[in-house]
């Protein structure tokens, strides 16, 4: 397999990302183009995707653009049917959308709970569902984003570590159930990285600000994140070069899941 600039290459291959509109997702999708893959890229905020395929076509082609919100299903089918309608063929699957939402067990809501699992949890297994016939077809390879909150216990983040962990187990059950067929499955669990995913889920700007300061603290390299590092990670589980890989958490956290706080 030959590398460009030290990564994998995907030429050839078709992938389809999902939470592409920002943040990590974003990001994989102008390295996926870079490294010669055909994208297609979904996202709820229409602008933000357009932004992200212009930035794509830069680097190489143009990816199909589809919008959709994930917490419906219609929304889902559309996905799958638009990019097999397009590309014919389905090479790579990757899970990235996903939001947080903070709250105890003395806090939290049935509605917060519902809202947080039907996208990080409910919309990956419908559309793993949709995707797994053209993933066997291809012998291809899915990607979940996942957390490093999914192998640790964190506090004022109940529902999301939950959908987290289950989103884990659900990439390790897969991995298993798709392996006689050479479909590989795995996941990365990226600690706190500069997104505006907290943001989203209700941070201020001074609030994030802090937590950013205290990610110094709690991960072992002593820094937050980038995205084009979690990419990266998701390119290489993508890629062939990865071929005895499956059923694996890859924590791309630095070193957060490994600390023990004294």
């Amino acid at each position: 397999m030959a590398l460009q600039n030290g990564l994998c290459s995907l030429v050839g291959k078709v992938a389809l990302i999902t939470g592409a509109s920002s943040g990590i997702g974003a990001v994989t999708a102008e390295l996926f183009t870079k490294l010669g893959a055909s994208v297609a890229i979904t996202g709820r905020k229409e602008n933000n995707l357009v932004d992200v395929g212009s930035n794509c076509q830069k680097i190489g082609v143009k990816p199909l653009l589809i919008t959709a919100d994930l917490s419906k299903e219609e929304d889902i089918n559309k996905i799958m049917d638009k990019t097999i309608s397009h590309f014919g063929k389905l090479n790579i699957l990757v899970n990235c959308a996903g939001i947080i939402d903070f709250g105890t067990i003395e806090n939290t809501s049935l509605e917060q709970y519902d809202r947080v699992f039907r996208t990080n949890v409910r919309s990956v297994y419908q559309l793993t569902m949709l995707a797994v016939p053209h993933l066997i077809s291809s012998k291809g390879s899915i990607v979940n984003v996942s957390s490093v909150n999914g192998m640790r216990s964190f506090p004022g983040v109940l529902a999301y570590n939950m959908s987290k962990s289950a989103l884990d187990q659900f990439t390790k059950c897969v991995a298993l159930e798709l392996s006689s067929k050479q479909v590989r499955v795995n996941s990365v669990n990226p600690g706190v990285i500069i997104t505006e995913l907290q943001k989203r889920g209700g941070l201020t700007d001074e609030a994030y600000a802090k937590f950013l300061e205290r990610s110094k603290e709690t991960h072992a390299l002593g820094r937050p994140g980038e995205c084009d590092e979690v990419a990266k990670t998701i390119a290489f589980l993508a890629s062939d070069e990865s071929s005895f890989i499956t059923g694996a958490l890859i924590p791309v956290d630095g070193g957060r899941h490994a600390m023990c706080p004294r």
